[in-house]
């Protein structure tokens, strides 16, 4: 009995998987060590890649799927990935049907040949009607190709679509990756895929760590990966629970020691890139390197060693920090004498060079920058610093600041690349002119601006706070752009080499959000009349405002305003980025009034009409040629309406100016309901149309409405 149940039960499960139409395929590329700060980019778009190859070719059941990656390895795994695609009906269209028979119905050449061309007799082809008329097709049905014969292709294709900067070949073959490929794992529920790609075959075999478990892994099926490779291999393959170990581990250390982790984002998934079994390791360092500035010390934690710095509750720096090996050692108190050994030199020479450095003054360090080449076609560093001079002096003039202030600012804000600290760590340029401005006795504002010059640094950071910072940081900036235009090496596509993008955005959020009541044109101007060689200023400072107010079109698009919304304040070229700022908050707060419909439609109406009168005389509305009683109601309100809104334009609040003008609603539909402009009468006409042109420049002392879509 026992045997014959057992036969039983193994035929139903025969059946159940001759049945079964889908199931999960596992794609795994072994390579050497890939490159830790693309590891994260690549996985997650070889998944995409792989993802769209097998829905196009329609073998997903289930869009769900996971990407690994580790140090050595890159893969995939699907839920549900069909056994073979779905037939297909396919429709080839021929010639028109009134083309493909003559006079006695039989076929013409043109019906013959598209049949020969399907394999078939023109009696197997039909005829469909179309909105273009009656056409001929053929219809088939084509067969589905079982998924083992397209996934290879699906992969392959994946990854010449990856994006990888420069590719690599290895021995004498012809394969080109980001690195040298040693195994590919493709297996399709419990079978394998076969394949060879990229020099290497596709079998069923994956590696583990290269030092616990360096010997080969047979892989039973796809379901089985990830708890092999961890339980066998010692590799934790899923990026974001090897992360998550990482994080919790280094927070770990740090609380034992009283002390919070400072967790860089992009070190924790460059780090996460780098082992396979991560074991965080706590160490110290001597009290005495904490009197060089923390931010030369956590910059050498961070960026040369790959460690995470410990800050007390008070927020500065510990004699702590973690690292992360990629093996659990038998012997941890070596790891961490080794990582020790190595941050105690690179702590000595950032000693060295602050203690150094201080000997020579900033101000002593500004001849230097004559040796120093900006640009080829723009001069020396020193160069630069003359014409940013010039320019916050301008800005600190018109926002009523110290211009003395800030012409010491601009003079020693690039001194500090000339110190052996900058040299050595170059991302603490300005962080180190502010400690050396500070000890060389420079006002604090000076000092302050040192830094605050190159803020915002990236999107989101913070703005400078000082208003000698501010007008040094867009002086600086606003140099760059114009500079780089003037010699014709304007950002393309892409291609940012001089981080103009960057730098444009930055200058905006300061005028925009520290409230700078600057005019860019002008600014933009004054920088051109200082940069050296022959070009077209005019033409330029207007490519420079343009290639500014695209930046600030994405500015707001992040910030949920609408495109006709910017749109419409843009028609009207406001100069001033504050300004357009208050137009745009005006705009939207309009839109949200009972009156915005009736009015964004009357101006479109007032364009067009405006349009087709042709160029009459608009200056001045004539009382006289007035008639109608809507006219005359418009007239009087409209120059009511003038007068009080003359303080309130003057001090900008536009969106008091838009409530205001949308009082204007009854006269505006009195007057097109009741009033026809273009009479055949010219003066009448005209005074017609200077009068509507009167209420549309109310309106366009805003924002132009006959922008605003419905």
């Amino acid at each position: 009995m026992a045997k014959k149940a057992k036969k039983k039960s193994a035929g139903k499960t025969a059946r159940k998987a001759a049945t079964r139409s889908s199931t999960d395929l596992l794609i795994e590329l072994g390579t050497e060590e890939l490159p830790p700060k693309a590891l994260k980019s690549l996985s997650e778009n070889l998944g995409r890649f792989v993802h769209e190859g097998l829905a196009e070719a329609g073998l997903l059941e289930s869009d769900d799927y996971r990407v690994f990656a580790a140090p050595r390895r890159l893969a995939v795994l699907f839920g549900k990935v069909r056994l073979q695609q779905p037939d297909r009906e396919t429709e080839r269209k021929g010639p028109a049907a009134q083309a493909a028979f003559d006079a006695d119905g039989k076929p013409t050449k043109a019906l013959e040949g598209f049949a020969r061309s399907c394999g078939v007799t023109p009696d197997k082809l039909e005829k469909v009607q179309t909105d273009k008329g009656e056409w001929m097709v053929f219809r088939s049905l084509e067969k589905g190709q079982k998924a083992a014969v397209l996934v290879p292709a699906i992969f392959e294709n994946a990854l010449k679509k990856l994006p990888i900067p420069k590719r690599m070949r290895w021995g004498d073959l012809d394969a080109e990756f980001v690195r040298p490929v040693h195994w590919l794992l493709m297996l399709h529920g419990d079978k394998l895929v076969p394949a060879e790609m990229l020099a290497v075959k596709s079998g069923r075999v994956s590696y583990g760590h290269r030092f616990h478990a360096p010997k080969a892994i047979r892989i039973p099926a796809a379901k089985d990966y990830e708890r092999l490779l961890k339980s066998q291999g010692k590799v934790i393959a899923n990026f974001a629970v090897r992360q998550q170990l990482i994080r919790s581990g280094v927070e770990k250390l740090a609380v034992k020691q009283k002390g919070q982790a400072v967790i860089n984002v992009d070190l924790l998934d460059e780090v996460t890139s780098l082992v396979e079994w991560p074991e965080p390791v706590l160490g110290s360092f001597d009290h005495a390197f904490l009197d060089v500035p923390a931010e030369a010390l956590i910059s050498s934690m961070q960026d040369h060693q790959k460690y995470f710095p410990v800050i007390g509750r008070s927020g500065k720096l510990m004699p702590h920090f973690i690292t992360v090996a990629n093996i659990k050692s038998r012997k941890p108190a070596a790891v961490r004498a080794g990582n020790e050994r190595v941050l105690r030199a690179r702590f000595s020479d950032a000693k060295f060079f602050w203690d150094t450095d201080r000997k020579t003054a900033l101000a002593d360090r500004i001849a230097a920058l004559k040796d120093v080449v900006f640009h080829v076609k723009l001069g020396t560093v020193h160069d630069k610093v003359e014409r940013v001079k010039k320019l916050s002096a301008v800005i600190a003039t018109e926002l009523g600041g110290d211009k003395a202030m800030a012409t010491r600012a601009a003079q020693l804000a690039r001194a500090d690349l000339m110190t052996g600290m900058v040299f050595e760590f170059p991302d603490l340029q300005g962080i180190m002119g502010r400690y050396y401005a500070v000890h060389d006795g420079e006002p604090a504002d000076v000092a302050a601006a040192m830094e605050e010059q190159y803020m915002p640094r990236f999107a989101g950071d913070q703005l400078p706070k000082t208003a000698t910072g501010q007008a040094l940081a867009v002086a600086e900036k606003i140099d760059s752009i114009v500079g780089i235009f003037s010699i014709g090496e304007v950002p393309t596509g892409d291609k940012d080499p001089f981080a103009l993008r960057r730098a444009a955005l930055g200058a905006l959020r300061i005028m925009i959000e520290a409230d700078l009541d600057l005019d860019l044109l002008a600014l933009v101007r004054s920088a051109a009349a200082s940069q050296p060689g022959q070009f077209d200023m005019d033409k330029a400072s207007h490519e420079v405002y343009g290639f500014m107010m695209e930046r600030l079109r994405a500015y707001y698009a992040d910030q949920g305003v609408a495109h006709d919304e910017f749109e419409s304040v843009l028609a009207t070229k406001p100069s001033r980025p504050l300004d357009f700022d208050r137009r745009i908050k005006a705009v939207k707060a309009f839109r949200k009034l009972k009156e915005a419909e009736p009015l964004t439609a009357a101006n479109k109406r007032i364009r067009n009409i405006l349009k087709q009168g042709g160029t009459a005389n608009r200056d001045h509305v004539s009382k006289q040629l007035l008639s109608e009683p809507a006219e005359v109601a418009l007239a009087d309100k409209v120059i009511a309406m003038s007068a009080e809104l003359e303080p309130v334009f003057a001090k900008g609040d536009y969106t008091a100016a838009m409530k205001k003008l949308a009082a204007l609603r009854p006269q505006v539909d009195d007057f097109f309901d009741k009033v026809m402009v273009m009479v055949d009468e010219e003066a009448v006409r005209d005074n017609r149309l200077a009068l509507l042109d009167s209420l549309g420049r109310l309106f366009l002392r805003i924002a132009d409405l006959s922008k605003l879509q419905g």
